[in-house]
C-alpha cells in the first residue's frame, strides 16, 4: 500500500503558471527576474493558504536556473528556510547573518525564506536590519507573513512588498474540478463550489476539505454528500423556507427551522444563510450583477427562476428583518424565539404591494374633495378664532339630528362646473361621531355651491386648472371677508374661576404626558389683569418660549369654558422670580430652615450633611 500524499503537498504548483488567483504578483515576479530587476528583500503578506511559500520556493527555484541544470534540480542547497515561529531569538538571526557570508556553491544566488517573520522578537528584529539594508550581492530575502502589521515599520521600508489576495470562489472551484479529473472523481459543480465557499479563499484549505470529502463520498462527489458531510445547509432548504414565506405558510415554515435544528444546527447558522440566500435573490434581479452570485449553474438557474417570484420592495424587508434578527441573536434570552418571530414576520410580509411615495402618487392620480367653509363646526360649538381664523363663527343653534342619521359622513359632491365661480377651502378632517347635516348650502353674494350628501362621489383633481382657479379665488374673496366681532361670545369671570380652569388644565396636561408643559404651566399663579387679559411670570426665556408654542391648546381651552373668545395670555420674564425656587441641596436646605429655624439645631446635634 502506497502512502497517501495528501492534495495540498501533491499539486503544490512548481511554476509561476500553475499558482492559483494570483496573476498579477506571478506577473510581476516573471519580469522581473527576465528583466534581472528584482529587489534583494520580498515581503509576501496575506491569508493563510493563497501560496506566499510556493511562490517563495518558486522564485527561488527559477532565479537559479541557467539552462544548464538538471530537469529534477531543486536547488536545495542554495534555498534556507527558517520558520520564524519557533526560531526567533537574536541568536538565530546570528546565525543565520553567519551563512549569509557564504557564496553558494552552486547556482547563482542564496535565498532566504523567512516564515510568519512578524513572529520574530524585537531584538531579533533590530539584530536583523543591517544585513536586511545591505545584503550580499548573492543573498536574496524572502519574508512571509500573515499579520503584516506586526512588522516593524524599519523592516517595511527595506523590503518590497506584495500583498496577495483571497483566491476568488469561482478560481477555487475551477482548480478543484482540475483535480478531481486528475483522480477520475466525478464532482458535480454546486458541490465543488460549496468546498470553495468553506475555503473561504485558502486554497490550501479547499483541498483539505476536497481530500476529506472524496474520503467520505468516493468517486461520486454530490451535493448532497458535500454538505452532509461538511455540516452546512444546502441550498434546497432556504429556497424550501423562501417558498413558505412567499405563500405565507407560517406552520411549515416553522416545523422547517425546527427540522434544521433537529439536524444539529443552530438558529443563528439557519438566519445568516436565509439573508444571505435573500442577497443572493437581489442580485439575480438584475442582469449586471448576476456575475455577484457564486453559485453552481444548477444553483444559479434555482435562484434565477425563484428571483423571479420575488419583488425588490419584499427582499428589502426580508433583508431588514433577517438581519436585525442576526444581529439581536447573541443578546438575545430566548434565542429561539427570536428567530421563530422574525421568520413569521418574514412570512407576513405583504410582497406584492409596492409601497408608492406620496408624491407619486399625487402626481399620478392626486384628488383633493372641497366642502363650504361654513361646515366648520366641532361637536356643534365653534372652533377657536385663532385656529380657523374665522372669528365670526357662531355657535350651532340647529337641533340634533336622529339617531337614525348618525352614521360617518359619506363623500360630498361637488358639480364640476361650479367649482369655477364658487369660493371654497379644502375639507378639514370630520368628526364622524357628530351628527352629519343633510345639506349645507354657502351663499356669498350672487354666487352659490350646492353640496349634498350622496352615494356618488365626485372628485376633482389637486392639480387640475379648475381646482387652481378656484383657490385662487378663494383668497382673493377670503380678504373681503367682514368679521363680526359682536357675535362672538364675551361672558365676564372672576380670577378664582380662571384660575380653576387653569389648574384643570394643567391637570389634563399631566395626565397626557405632557409634563413640560405641565410643569412650565404650574410655575407662577396667574393674574387677571383686566376683564380678559391673563398674566404669568416666569423665570427664563425658556419656559416662555414653551409656553407660547404650545398656547394655542391652553387658550382655547380656557375661551372655551370661561365662554369668553376674547382672552389673550400675557408673558413677561423676571429672573428674580427664579431666586424662589430650590434647585440644589443647599438652596433646599436654606428653604427649610427659613420655615424652620430649628432644623440647623437637628442637623448640628446629629452631624448631619447634604
Amino acid at each position: 500500500m502506497e502512502p497517501f500524499i495528501v492534495s495540498a503537498r501533491k499539486y503544490r504548483p512548481q511554476t509561476f503558471k500553475d499558482v492559483v488567483g494570483q496573476q498579477a504578483i506571478t506577473n510581476t515576479l516573471l519580469n522581473a527576474i527576465e528583466n534581472n530587476h528584482l529587489a534583494q528583500a520580498l515581503l509576501f503578506c496575506g491569508p493563510r493558504g493563497v501560496g506566499k511559500t510556493t511562490c517563495a520556493r518558486i522564485l527561488a527555484k527559477q532565479i537559479n536556473q541557467d539552462g544548464t541544470e538538471r530537469e529534477d534540480e531543486d536547488f536545495a542547497f542554495n534555498i534556507f528556510e527558517l520558520d520564524a515561529a519557533s526560531n526567533n531569538s537574536v541568536d538565530d538571526i546570528r546565525n543565520l547573518i553567519d551563512q549569509v557570508r557564504i557564496p553558494p556553491q552552486v547556482g547563482k544566488y542564496k535565498v532566504y525564506i523567512i516564515d510568519e517573520v512578524h513572529m520574530l522578537s524585537q531584538s531579533a528584529f533590530n539584530a536583523f536590519l543591517k544585513t536586511l539594508e545591505e545584503p550580499p550581492k548573492h543573498a536574496i530575502f524572502i519574508l512571509a507573513t500573515t499579520e503584516k502589521h506586526k512588522i516593524i515599520p524599519t523592516i517595511l521600508s527595506r523590503c518590497q512588498i506584495f500583498d496577495f489576495k483571497r483566491i476568488t470562489v469561482k478560481d477555487a472551484a475551477s482548480y478543484l474540478k482540475y483535480i478531481a479529473e486528475n483522480q477520475g472523481i466525478e464532482a458535480d459543480d454546486d458541490a465543488l463550489h460549496i468546498i470553495a465557499q468553506k475555503a473561504d479563499g485558502a486554497m490550501r484549505d479547499a483541498l483539505s476539505i476536497f481530500d476529506r470529502v472524496v474520503s467520505f463520498a468516493g468517486k461520486n462527489l454530490t451535493r448532497k454528500a458535500v454538505t452532509e458531510n461538511l455540516n452546512v445547509l444546502d441550498y434546497d432548504t432556504y429556497f424550501t423556507a423562501t417558498d413558505c414565506i412567499l405563500k405565507h405558510d407560517i406552520p411549515s415554515l416553522l416545523l422547517l427551522f425546527n427540522k434544521t435544528l433537529a439536524l444539529g444546527f443552530d438558529g443563528h447558522h439557519f438566519i445568516s444563510g436565509l439573508a444571505s440566500h435573500f442577497r443572493d435573490l437581489m442580485v439575480c434581479r438584475h442582469e449586471e450583477t448576476i456575475d455577484l452570485l457564486e453559485v453552481g449553474d444548477t444553483a444559479k438557474k434555482n435562484y434565477l427562476e425563484q428571483s423571479k417570484l420575488t419583488s425588490t420592495t419584499f427582499l428589502l424587508q426580508a433583508l431588514n428583518i433577517a438581519n436585525d434578527c442576526d444581529l439581536k441573536y447573541k443578546t438575545s434570552k430566548n434565542q429561539r424565539l427570536l428567530v421563530e418571530l422574525s421568520l413569521m414576520k418574514l412570512a407576513s410580509i405583504n410582497f406584492g404591494a409596492e409601497k408608492k411615495n406620496p408624491e407619486s402618487v399625487a402626481l399620478a392620480d392626486s384628488t383633493v374633495e372641497f366642502i363650504a367653509p361654513s361646515a366648520f363646526y366641532r361637536n356643534n360649538f365653534p372652533v377657536s378664532p385663532a385656529k380657523t381664523n374665522q372669528p365670526g363663527i357662531e355657535k350651532s343653534t340647529e337641533p340634533p339630528v336622529d339617531k337614525q342619521i348618525d352614521t360617518p359622513v359619506k363623500d360630498v359632491e361637488v358639480p364640476k362646473k361650479e367649482i369655477d365661480t364658487e369660493t371654497t377651502v379644502p375639507a378639514p378632517k370630520l368628526n364622524t361621531s357628530a351628527p352629519a347635516p343633510a345639506a349645507v348650502e354657502t351663499t356669498k353674494e350672487n354666487k352659490s355651491v350646492n353640496i349634498t350628501i350622496g352615494a356618488h362621489k365626485k372628485r376633482v383633481s389637486g392639480l387640475s386648472i379648475s381646482s387652481l382657479k378656484a383657490k385662487k379665488e378663494h383668497q382673493l374673496n377670503k380678504k373681503e371677508d367682514v368679521i363680526d366681532e359682536s357675535k362672538l361670545p364675551r361672558d365676564a369671570f372672576s380670577e378664582e374661576e380662571m384660575q380653576k380652569h387653569w389648574m384643570d388644565f394643567v391637570d389634563k396636561m399631566e395626565s397626557d404626558g405632557r409634563k413640560i408643559l405641565a410643569s412650565n404651566l404650574h410655575t407662577d399663579v396667574p393674574k387677571l389683569l383686566n376683564d380678559h387679559t391673563i398674566w404669568i411670570e416666569l423665570p427664563n426665556g425658556t419656559m416662555k418660549k414653551e409656553i407660547e408654542r404650545e398656547q394655542f391648546d391652553l387658550m382655547e381651552y380656557l375661551r372655551t369654558n370661561l365662554n369668553n373668545y376674547f382672552i389673550n395670555l400675557k408673558i413677561t420674564v423676571n429672573e428674580e422670580v427664579a431666586k424662589k425656587f430650590a434647585f440644589t441641596p443647599e438652596e433646599k436646605y436654606e428653604k427649610l430652615r427659613e420655615k424652620n429655624p430649628a432644623i440647623d439645631i437637628l442637623r448640628r446635634t446629629f452631624d448631619l450633611d447634604l
